[in-house]
This record gives C-alpha cells, sequence and structure tokens, in this order.
C-alpha cells in the first residue's frame, strides 16, 4: 500500500519556497552591498602587491599597516562586512536554498556592473 506522500506522484514532496518583499529586498541589499564594494575594495588596495620588507613579520606589519591607513579600502570593507550582518539576519527569516544562490549571483551581477561604471574593462567586455 502507497502512503499519501508517495501517492500523489514523485514531486509532491516538494513545496515552492514562499517569498515575501521582506526577503527579496534583503537579498538584493545583501547582493548589492557585497557586489558593489568588491571593485572598491579593489582600488584601495593598489599599491598592496608593491610592498616589499626583509622578514614575514615585518611584511605583515607592512600589509596591515598600509591596508588599516586607506579609507579607500577600509569604508568599502567595511560596508561589505555590514552586508554579511545582513545576510545572517536574512538567513534567519528565509530560505537557504533560496537565500544563498540568489545573494551569490546576484553579487557577481553587481560586482560586473559597479566595476563597468568604474571604467574597468575585462577581457570578454567590448568596447
Amino acid at each position: 500500500m502507497d502512503s499519501p506522500e508517495n501517492s500523489a506522484g514523485p514531486d509532491a514532496s516538494i513545496t515552492p519556497v514562499a517569498v515575501d518583499i521582506y526577503a527579496l529586498l534583503s537579498i538584493l541589499l545583501v547582493a548589492f552591498m557585497w557586489g558593489s564594494t568588491n571593485p572598491f575594495i579593489k582600488r584601495g588596495s593598489i599599491g598592496y602587491n608593491e610592498l616589499k620588507a626583509n622578514s614575514k613579520l615585518g611584511q605583515l606589519w607592512l600589509e596591515v599597516r598600509f591596508l588599516t591607513s586607506r579609507w579607500q579600502y577600509l569604508l568599502p570593507l567595511l560596508i561589505n562586512q555590514l552586508g554579511s550582518i545582513v545576510y545572517v539576519l536574512t538567513l534567519q527569516r528565509t530560505a537557504l536554498s533560496l537565500t544563498v544562490p540568489m545573494a551569490n549571483s546576484l553579487t557577481f551581477v553587481f560586482t560586473a556592473i559597479t566595476a563597468r561604471l568604474l571604467g574597468e574593462r575585462q577581457s570578454g567586455w567590448s568596447k
């Protein structure tokens, strides 16, 4: 005898995820905060690769001092980390299977848009 779950067919156990406007806006905010700050973090760290010290500890000190002294790096990093807080709060209210793929994929979209607006050219972009 089939159970009630199996009698409706193989797709009967799949239930649609309800999405409210708060969840959608939260996911969009997270993706925006993560994606739009990535190009600014990259710009704020220009010059980082040229730092050279005689020891590993000296190198670490130079890198930390360089990054913590640049508001162009710290401000977007702070906004990015606030996005992570919004992400955790969003995960508490929405389905994991919805939030994670949407936030992560939209982050790439916002990164590409912001980079393009800042004049960055990627190898796959036409002029």
